[in-house]
């Protein structure tokens, strides 16, 4: 037993050690093992506060990061923001507020696991956002509730608040932006971002970074129709390209202002312009000026050809205003304008007027204005002046006389009375009586399908309603409603006697009779709203207009349009495009107001206007 035993042991040690090389030769199981996710990137982000020059949290404003991408936050009520999930690398931190000067521009560089804490600050303007000054109901623009406003009273800045005003016709002041002492740094970062930040804007602002002046340039596109399914017909109206510049130079007693305006295609037009204007506070507060306008159709209307000696119209002004302060509260203001059209058989015309303006007490705000003027305006004269004030277009339109007789210029004999007063900073209203004398009322007229000729929109004619004599008066109130709001209400009520007919009775008899009136009274009245929203930048501007001797041009409209004209305005700010010191703004317009006349005009210059087409405008503007 003990050696069968010894025999299996012996030989399981034998097969043991044979074995043993075989099994040494099998490669060992690998150990599984945590490996990292390639795909996993690090992240970062960036808080801040921003804060007035108080220390005081801003809620509201609008924060923006450029870097990879371009992100925007809007601070809460603790005037904090954040971005999260950010991609590492160097961003831009800049913000902004309506009503406040834009932060230096912070670059931030966002590393991994960072959440530093960037503190933002804004400080208030010195002086309030300048809002249309021009409000067709006539009293000035949107003010800040609470805070007491000061109205000018001299020669220009009255007329302007009783301005006929079509919304195209941009009601808003060159605006001028001072150079800030971190361009430097901006444009250095621009250069870091690369990608980001690396666009023609930036290329655009640029020009402008080292310029002394201040202006504007617009790149817009204007049309018409009639009805919105116009828009889409083959036979539509061609939108037109308008370039606008306008450049000021502040001088040590006043300004120096030119303004350049052009557009080109079938109807190729322009109008330069220059003028000087001294301090409003001057004793002599006087203003001069000249421009000059040209247009020129090349198109396929006959009659556009026909009515255009040479293919072409010219039209050159010169004026001159001035507003004499003889004692603290009494001026004197007067002047004249001097134009010529070379379509008309008396090229020349002469337009002075004289004004006088009495605060009566010392302490008390009201004030008495007597004016007398005798204006002097060309049938299409619209299309070629300059607008008193802001953004203008170039002639966009022909038009050619009804009949065969010449082209006859208006002339108005105006006088007026009136007195306004300010209570309180928040309400302005005004009264006002008048008389006028008009010789060949112009009559205007849009859609005439006369025989050889093309109906559309872009051409329309002109004629002479005849003479009368009108007088009337007027109330006028202006009150800010919120903060960054007022409204405006003008009615005006006057009675016409027609004492003659013009040489353009019989062609209008028989294809306009809507446009020859006899002895009425003439109601008008004007609604304005004008706000800005803040947060965003908004501003918004309505004209409604209601008058019961509107031109009816098509029986089939309703009556509360035959009898209503408006416009719509809309102007977005852009304060993340706002490279160095150039400020961008977006222009969105829709008007069926004809007229832009901010002196004294007839009763009728926008009730004959028969059938106006509806005018869009949109575009970019940008100021420096």
């Amino acid at each position: 037993m003990i050696r069968l035993i010894t025999r299996w042991c012996v030989l399981g040690l034998v097969a043991s050690a044979a074995a043993s090389p075989a099994f040494a030769q099998l490669p060992s199981r690998a150990r599984l093992q945590a490996v990292p996710n390639v795909s996993s990137v690090p992240r970062g982000e960036i808080r801040g506060i921003v804060e007035d020059d108080k220390g005081q949290p801003l809620a509201g404003v609008v924060v923006s990061a450029v870097g990879a991408t371009a992100l925007f936050a809007t601070t809460d009520a603790q005037g904090k923001f954040a971005f999260r999930n950010l991609a590492l690398g160097p961003y831009l931190i800049r913000a902004h507020l309506q009503g406040y000067v834009p932060a230096k521009a912070q670059v931030v560089q966002v590393g991994a696991g960072q959440a530093a804490v960037h503190t933002l600050s804004l400080t208030p303007t010195a002086t309030p956002i300048e809002p249309p000054k021009v409000l067709t109901a006539g009293v000035g623009g949107s003010v800040p509730a609470g805070e007491p406003v000061e109205h000018d009273h001299d020669e220009r800045a009255w007329r302007l608040r009783h301005a006929k005003r079509s919304v195209l016709k941009d009601s808003g002041q060159t605006v001028a932006v001072t150079a800030r002492d971190d361009d430097s740094l901006f444009e250095d970062s621009l250069q870091r971002l690369g990608r980001a930040v690396g666009s023609p804007a930036r290329l655009a602002t640029s020009l402008f970074a080292d310029l002394s002046v201040n202006g504007q340039i617009n790149l817009l596109t204007t049309s018409a129709f009639d009805r919105p399914q116009d828009l889409f017909a083959l036979d539509a109206t061609v939108p037109q390209a308008v370039a606008y510049m306008a450049l000021v130079v502040p001088g040590r007693g006043g300004d120096w202002l030119m303004r350049g305006t052009l557009t080109q295609g079938d109807l190729s037009s322009w109008i330069v312009s220059g003028s000087y204007r001294r301090k409003p506070d001057a004793a002599h507060a006087y203003e001069a000026g000249v421009s000059h306008s040209a247009q020129r159709y090349l198109g396929g209307n006959t009659e556009a050809l026909q009515a255009m000696s040479d293919a072409g119209r010219n039209v050159g002004v010169m004026y001159a205003y001035d507003n004499w302060s003889l004692l603290p509260r009494l001026r004197v203001g007067y002047g004249a304008q001097y134009a010529r059209y070379d379509y008309l058989e008396d090229p020349t015309l002469l337009s002075p007027r004289a004004s006088v303006t009495v605060q009566p007490l010392a302490r008390d705000p009201l004030k008495v204005r007597a004016v007398v003027s005798h204006r002097e305006m060309a049938p299409g004269a619209g299309e070629f002046t300059p607008s008193t004030m802001g953004l203008w277009l170039p002639p966009e339109r022909t038009f050619s006389q009804i009949s065969r007789a010449a082209f006859q210029p208006e002339r108005v004999d105006h006088v007026e009375v009136s007195a306004e007063r300010q209570w309180a900073g928040m309400l302005v209203i005004g009264v006002r009586a008048f008389r006028q004398n008009v010789e060949d009322q112009t009559v205007t007229m849009f859609g005439l399908a006369l025989p050889d000729s093309v109906r559309g929109v872009g051409h329309y004619h002109v004629g002479s309603a005849g003479d009368f004599s009108a007088q009337g008066w007027g109330v006028s109130v202006s009150h800010a409603v919120t903060k960054g709001s007022r409204a405006s209400v003008d009615y005006t009520q006057s009675t016409t006697q027609w004492s003659g007919n013009s040489r353009d009775a019989q062609t209008l008899a028989a294809l306009a009779p809507a446009t020859l009136r006899d002895n009425e009274r003439v109601h008008d009245m004007t609604a304005t709203f004008d706000s800005v929203v803040a947060p965003s930048a908004t501003r918004v501007f309505v004209v409604y207009k209601v008058n019961n001797t509107f031109a009816r041009g098509h029986d089939t409209v309703s009556s509360a349009l035959r009898n209503a004209r408006f416009n719509v305005q809309v102007n977005q700010s852009l304060p993340f495009l706002s490279f160095a010191n150039a400020s961008w703004e977006m222009l969105a317009a829709v008007s069926n107001l004809f007229g832009d006349d901010a002196f004294d005009g007839s009763v009728y210059d926008e009730s004959l206007v028969m059938h106006p087409p509806k005018r869009i405008l949109g575009g970019v503007t940008v100021r420096f």
